[in-house]
């Protein structure tokens, strides 16, 4: 369906500059650390100060900036803001963007200000989500197609670090440093990225000829395709299982007595060590299976994670099982999204590779959420078993959209970009 090449065996090809590896690893993580501190920490924070529900819920919503993105992506494909790289002038402007907005947000009192710090961490998400626009479209490019599988490994743990440092480490040292030192530490971290990509030339591309208008158009373009509905089968279904299955983990885990702090180590801490662990694992996974066996052995895998959320559920239950269940969940989730992952990168057309790859994960994003609240409503009606079988279920129909994917044919007018290095770039 792609007008760039999915191939059933992975060519061989140039490694990739560490420098590159470590700029991607960085721009992945920092994206989300302070957007997960206000996600998590900061709503402990709220919480513990006796602040109204209504409070919270308005901080949870902020949440749903990313799964919107899609509807700016194509201006960060059409226009390049810089002559010294089209995404790094992109990714510098937001990165830059939430250093400052976070030194900002250290000059202020979370009690008296809270109507700022909502319209801050608004911005926050929006600039995180531009930047997530921007290095998609960057790795799309930049990296060769033997190895976008440990390229999406290092996306998503990148993403779960972001979400261990935003929404555990600094949570722990709030205590000691208060607001303006943890806004200083979360500005200092997000930072990092913003040196790594003063360094870093961005290769030239070719310059699209296409219109505003068909970027925009890009949006709906891409899935009227020739099998364009069983790619959007995949993308909505593939990894629902989980999604399912995680809105038990909190419920499980208060029916075992546990407190929010305890529960905050266990999915925050635990989870996001062993799902990164599991991510960057699934990039050699890819690259020694090929693309469609991956696929399968990944929905399998993840059928054991939907499995293991069972466990707490059998009597004489342990005080550790709860843990168990949690790291066998993010360790068998994991390879499903970056598997998920790598072959969206794999279907986005060199002119427009932030729309293209925004509009697959986002529906996929809107989609996953969606389950997630669909499973905590279910709890009542249908109980833990309940949603436990249809969230099994749904990762055996996972298995079944693996086994009878495809691979599309090469694109007869598709050309691989040869990018030279930009000129003048820093």
């Amino acid at each position: 369906m792609s007008t760039e090449a999915v191939r059933h065996k992975i060519a061989p090809a140039a490694p990739l500059e560490k420098r590159v590896w470590w700029l991607l690893g960085s721009l992945y993580t920092t994206q989300s650390v302070a957007l997960m501190f206000f996600m998590g920490a900061f709503v402990a924070i709220l919480l513990e100060q006796g602040a109204a529900m209504e409070r919270i819920s308005m901080i949870y919503l902020v949440g749903m900036v990313w799964p919107l993105k899609f509807l700016w992506s194509p201006l960060v494909d059409r226009f390049q803001l810089s002559r010294h790289g089209h995404y790094r002038g992109w990714l510098i402007l937001m990165q830059a963007g939430m250093v400052l907005t976070l030194l900002v947000l250290a000059t202020l009192d979370v009690a008296r200000d809270f109507d700022t710090i909502y319209a801050l961490c608004l911005l926050i998400a929006v600039l995180s989500a531009t930047q997530d626009i921007a290095v998609d479209g960057l790795a799309c490019r930049v990296l060769p197609e033997a190895q976008r599988g440990v390229g999406n490994g290092l996306q998503i743990s990148g993403g779960l670090l972001g979400n261990l440092l935003g929404a555990g480490a600094v949570l722990i040292v709030y205590r000691h440093v208060g607001w303006a030192g943890s806004m200083g530490i979360l500005a200092a971290v997000t930072s990092v990225s913003l040196l790594q990509l003063l360094a870093y030339r961005e290769p030239r591309w070719p310059v699209s000829e296409s219109s505003t208008l068909a970027f925009v158009a890009r949006l709906w373009t891409f899935w009227r395709q020739p099998g364009a509905r069983r790619w959007l089968a995949l993308v909505l279904l593939y990894t629902v299982s989980s999604s399912l299955a995680y809105a038990l983990i909190t419920p499980m885990l208060l029916a075992q007595g546990s407190s929010l702090a305890r529960i905050g180590w266990v999915v925050n801490v635990f989870g996001s060590i062993v799902g990164g662990v599991a991510a960057m694992l699934s990039g050699w996974f890819i690259y020694r299976l090929g693309r469609r066996r991956a696929l399968i052995w990944a929905a399998m895998i993840q059928v054991l994670g939907i499995g293991a959320i069972a466990l707490p559920l059998l009597a004489s239950a342990s005080e550790s099982t709860p843990v168990v269940a949690v790291g066998l969940y993010f360790f068998c989730y994991n390879p499903a999204a970056v598997v998920l992952a790598t072959l969206m990168m794999d279907h986005v057309s060199p002119d427009s590779p932030a729309t293209d790859y925004s509009v697959q994960f986002s529906l996929n994003q809107f989609f996953a959420l969606g389950m997630i609240a669909a499973g905590a409503a279910l709890l009542v009606p249908l109980g833990h078993a309940g949603v436990l079988v249809l969230a099994a279920l749904l990762a055996l129909l996972a298995v079944g959209l693996a086994v009878s994917y495809r691979e599309p044919a090469k694109h007869p007018g598709s050309a691989a970009l040869k990018p030279t290095l930009a000129r003048g770039a820093a």
